[in-house]
């Protein structure tokens, strides 16, 4: 079976902008795969291209084996997408909203009223079938982009930024209903801002930054990554600090505080104590702080030129018009 996603260097430049550059990406069939990086990193830009409102300039890319462009209506039947914006037709009800939907993708009429049942008492907004998109809260709003989504039975469920703006419990309860479709066999794909999200829900994160791929690995691997901070609280102040650099990359002490950078706190903390004690120190107290994933993400994506690299090239303008060519249902 081919990925889920799979990206060979893929280009997409707007006239001198190049907010894609050489991206190679692969997202396995069944994968949670998370999609981070700061604002203006070709995240959306990335998502634009695999369901068509963006025409890439070079490179190729595949959804389940199909060409995005060269085999647009099979890539584009199995994917669905929960975009940032609300992009809804406000003049219907919601229901035939997802009927409309359901439509566009060739479901006949009666099987699309049932599946627009089906998915909205998924989301937990059936009783609110017959009112109009304006008419909904901001977190029904969010329920009824997933809803879309989900209406065509997509083999790829794509979150642009899902859980923007929402107020906690709702977080959660789309966080439990992504799971488990997650676990029911649908790849997802998730763009976030919110690391905690990405560290819950991800197989594996990639980190994206001026349209260029830092890096891919699981949560785990990227807290390795960074240094925790074992911090020791001792009976006295002692006259200076101790002699660590055997694990330590930095040691520091502020009366008597004593603090530790290391690799790994967890392994680390046992020697530490050891040799603390040995060298006559008394310790009172011994937390270990380890690195977060946000810290590391600011680290990887930290640069000194933030600017979207400029390319010498000259996109057509046939490309940048074919960006704006959005339907009333947009990447819905």
């Amino acid at each position: 079976m081919p990925p889920a996603i799979e990206t060979v260097d893929l280009v997409k430049e707007y006239g001198d902008l190049r907010a894609l550059q050489e991206l190679s990406l692969t997202v396995e069939e069944g994968e949670f795969f998370g999609l981070l990086g700061p604002n203006g990193a070709g995240k959306t830009t990335f998502i634009n291209t695999l369901v068509g409102l963006v025409r890439k300039t070079g490179g190729e890319a595949r959804v389940f084996g199909h060409d995005v462009e060269d085999d647009y209506q099979q890539a584009r039947d199995a994917i669905g997408v929960a975009p940032q914006e609300f992009n809804v037709d406000r003049f219907f009800p919601i229901k035939e909203v997802l009927m409309h939907k359901a439509g566009y993708h060739g479901i006949p009429d009666d099987e699309a009223a049932e599946r627009a049942d089906e998915v909205l008492k998924r989301v937990g907004i059936y009783d609110k079938r017959n009112e109009r998109f304006d008419w909904l809260s901001g977190g029904m709003k969010r329920r009824l982009l997933l809803a879309r989504a989900l209406v065509t039975d997509p083999d790829l469920l794509i979150l642009d930024e899902p859980t923007a703006g929402v107020d906690v419990q709702l977080r959660h309860d789309l966080w439990e209903l992504v799971t488990e479709l997650n676990e029911e066999g649908t790849t997802i794909l998730l763009t976030t801002h919110y690391i905690e999200e990405a560290e819950r829900l991800c197989d594996r994160v990639a980190i994206m930054n001026e349209g260029r791929k830092v890096t891919v690995a699981t949560p785990d691997e990227l807290k390795t990554r960074g240094t925790d901070t074992i911090s020791v609280q001792l009976e006295s102040t002692p006259a200076v600090a101790p002699d660590l650099k055997a694990y330590a990359h930095e040691t520091s002490i502020s009366g008597d505080h004593l603090e530790v950078r290391v690799d790994d706190g967890g392994s680390i903390a046992p020697r530490l104590l050891n040799d603390l004690e040995a060298m006559g120190y008394e310790i009172t107290d011994l937390e270990i702080a380890r690195t977060s994933l946000e810290e590391i993400f600011v680290d990887l994506t930290r640069s000194e030129d933030r600017t979207v690299t400029r390319s010498s090239a000259t996109a057509d303008d046939g490309e940048r018009d074919h960006d704006l060519e959005r339907e009333q249902e947009g990447v819905a």
